[in-house]
Order: C-alpha cells, then sequence, then structure tokens
C-alpha cells in the first residue's frame, strides 16, 4: 500500500512533531510513505526537513490560494501513483482534493473556531470526498461532527503517539532558572491561556514559569509580568535545544490552554513523569486524568491554577504519584505502535470501504 501525506510546512509544530513520529513508524508497518511539503517561504521549513526520515518532495506554497499550486501538486501525485493520501491540515486538505485517482484521507487536528464559520461549508464539500477523516482526539471529533457538520460516521478518533521525549539538537543556552520550576511548553498565543499562568505567579511562592516556545504575545505577557512584579520569575527563552532536560528539571507542567486538539506537551510531561496541571478544556481530560496524572482546573481561573499546583509543590508524595501515573498512562494509552497500527487500519478501510 502506497501512502503520500500532504502537509503545508512553515516550521515544527504539533502536527510536524506528530508527522516525524507517524511516518516512520508507518514505514516500519510495511507501508510505502512518502511525503509531498507545501512550503511556506515566509516560515522556517528546513528543519522539519532535516528530521524526515522518508521519501519528499517539496512545493513552493507563497499564497495561502495558488490554483498554479493545486496544479504542481496533482502532477506530482499522479507521478507517485498512491493508494490513499493522507492530508493534513486546511491547506493540504483543500489542494490535496484534486489527488488523482487515490482514497484521501484527512486528519484534523485542531477544533479552530474558524472551521465552525463559513469554512464549514468548504469542509463539508472536502469531506464528501474523503473516505476518512481522522480526529486526534475527542474533542476534536466532537467539534468536527457538531460544530463544522462533518459526517460523524467518517470521523475516527486516533490519538497521537510518543514513546519517548524529543532528542536534543543542540545544548540549551544558560538559563536564570529558580526553584520550583513550573514549565509550559507552547506557542505564546492567546489560545494557549499563558496570561493565567502569569496572573497565578505571585500566589505560587518563590517559583519560577519557563515558557519553551514563539509567538505574538512575547510582549503582552513579558508587560503583564512587570505589572505584577514578577518579571523575574518569567523566563522566555523561544526555541531551545534540549526541551527534554527541561522537562526531566521541572516540579510540574501547566498547560492552562482556552481549546486544545491534543497537546504533546501534556503527554511528554507524562513521558518524563511529571504532574501535570491543565485547564479542564478540549482534549486534556482525554490525557489527564484528574487525581491520577494530574489535576485538572477551571479554564482562565488564576487562583484555581496556583491552588492546584501549590498543592503539589507542598506535597511531593502526592506529586511523585501522579508523575508515575501519567507516565504508565502514556505507555499504555499512547504509544507510537498503537498510533501507527490504527491509522494504517484506516487506510485498509478507506480502500475497502465505501465513500
Amino acid at each position: 500500500m502506497r501512502v503520500v501525506h500532504v502537509h503545508r510546512i512553515r516550521g515544527i509544530g504539533g502536527s510536524e512533531r506528530h508527522l516525524l513520529t507517524l511516518l516512520p513508524a508507518l514505514r516500519e508497518r510495511g507501508v510505502d510513505v512518502s511525503f509531498v511539503g507545501l512550503d511556506d517561504p515566509a516560515g522556517v521549513p528546513e528543519p522539519f526537513y532535516a528530521e524526515l526520515s522518508v521519501p519528499f518532495e517539496r512545493l513552493s506554497a507563497p499564497r495561502d490560494l495558488d490554483p498554479a499550486l493545486a496544479v504542481r501538486l496533482a502532477r506530482t501525485l499522479r507521478s507517485l501513483r498512491p493508494d490513499v493520501v493522507h492530508t493534513h491540515l486546511v491547506h493540504a486538505d483543500v489542494y490535496g482534493a484534486v489527488a488523482p485517482g487515490a482514497r484521501l484521507v484527512s486528519t484534523k487536528h485542531n477544533p479552530d473556531p474558524f472551521r465552525a464559520g463559513p469554512f464549514r461549508f468548504v469542509e463539508r464539500a472536502l469531506a464528501r470526498r474523503a473516505a476518512r477523516v481522522i480526529a486526534i482526539s475527542e474533542a476534536v471529533r466532537r467539534f468536527s461532527v457538531e460544530q463544522v457538520g462533518l459526517p460523524a460516521e467518517k470521523v475516527e478518533v486516533v490519538h497521537y503517539g510518543l514513546d519517548e521525549l524529543p532528542r536534543a539538537w543542540a545544548a540549551n543556552p544558560p538559563l536564570a532558572l529558580g526553584e520550583p520550576l513550573l514549565l509550559a511548553v507552547c506557542r505564546l498565543a492567546p489560545q494557549k491561556g499563558l496570561e493565567t499562568a502569569v496572573r497565578a505567579l505571585p500566589a505560587i511562592p518563590g517559583a519560577t514559569l519557563l515558557v519553551l516556545g514563539e509567538g505574538p504575545e512575547r510582549a503582552p505577557l513579558t508587560a503583564l509580568a512587570a505589572e505584577l512584579g514578577v518579571s523575574d520569575r518569567l523566563v522566555l527563552p523561544g526555541r531551545v535545544g534540549d526541551v527534554a532536560a527541561l522537562y526531566r528539571r521541572a516540579d510540574v507542567l501547566v498547560h492552562p490552554a482556552r481549546w486544545e486538539g491534543f497537546g504533546l506537551a501534556m503527554l511528554e510531561a507524562m513521558l518524563a513523569g511529571k504532574p501535570v496541571v491543565a485547564a479542564r478544556a478540549g482534549s486534556a481530560p482525554e490525557l489527564v486524568h484528574d487525581g491520577t496524572t494530574g489535576l485538572l482546573v477551571p479554564v482562565d481561573d488564576p487562583g484555581a491554577l496556583a491552588a492546584a499546583v501549590t498543592s503539589l509543590l507542598d506535597d511531593h508524595g502526592r506529586a511523585e504519584a501522579l508523575g508515575r501515573g501519567g507516565l504508565e498512562r502514556a505507555r499504555a494509552e499512547f504509544s507510537v505502535a498503537k498510533m501507527a497500527e490504527h491509522t494504517a487500519r484506516v487506510y485498509v478501510e478507506s480502500l475497502h470501504g465505501n465513500q
């Protein structure tokens, strides 16, 4: 079975990291897998290809709407002759619909609010072309069916899978980190709710909040920390080379996202044996079992976040027990093997089922 994945590449985010794990795992299971990247030159696509270990082709995709790109992609896919074309996110969904002759599988990675707006009519039309739709969490499945209007019988949940923490690609810069250490790994964007974590800091004595990520909220978060008098306890180094070392050093992962497709950082923290304190939104309850692998708090509630974190910092035995519970759950429920086997099964169903 020959499968070609298509994704627009700007850098390495959650969906790109998913592909870097999934594609070689599919190849190990006998799937003839390759990749076509739609490269956004305004981004930084090179690191993704440096890590990609399956055959790939690259097409320049500088514009959101580009009829010429649809023609180039159709020509590329025709030359690759796939049985299944597997698209990821909006651009690939739209352009991948031109795939000649192949069955189409589409993965939905996020419950992005725009998907429930006028674009939902485009998604519904594309779903008629797709043999199967994969949602990366039950939260994304519900959103896709109930708010976007995709046919429930076509949508199947396949969770992300990980077996290990990200490998280091460089040494970390010197960082002034106090103890206890709270870690957040996410984009600096309103969706991620980092304002809530910064507002919680004054109520968590002595704690440092280390946020690994880039994004448009850097200046507002820095200004908020200054206003609250915790500038010296908020560290924003951007992208670092050895994330795993910082997971291991942290006491707690905080994940106050207002909505979330999956939340790889929560799974990575579980693999590191660290407790997670997350907002009860999106996919968080699917990963974090409240009181077993971490704690869930209301969205946009700095007081509740501070109280939950402080309770774990004050009770190391409980924090360690939650960390062990998270590690056990990660290994049992979110392995790479489970993800790859389920995905391959979707391909078989798409080839032998009815569209």
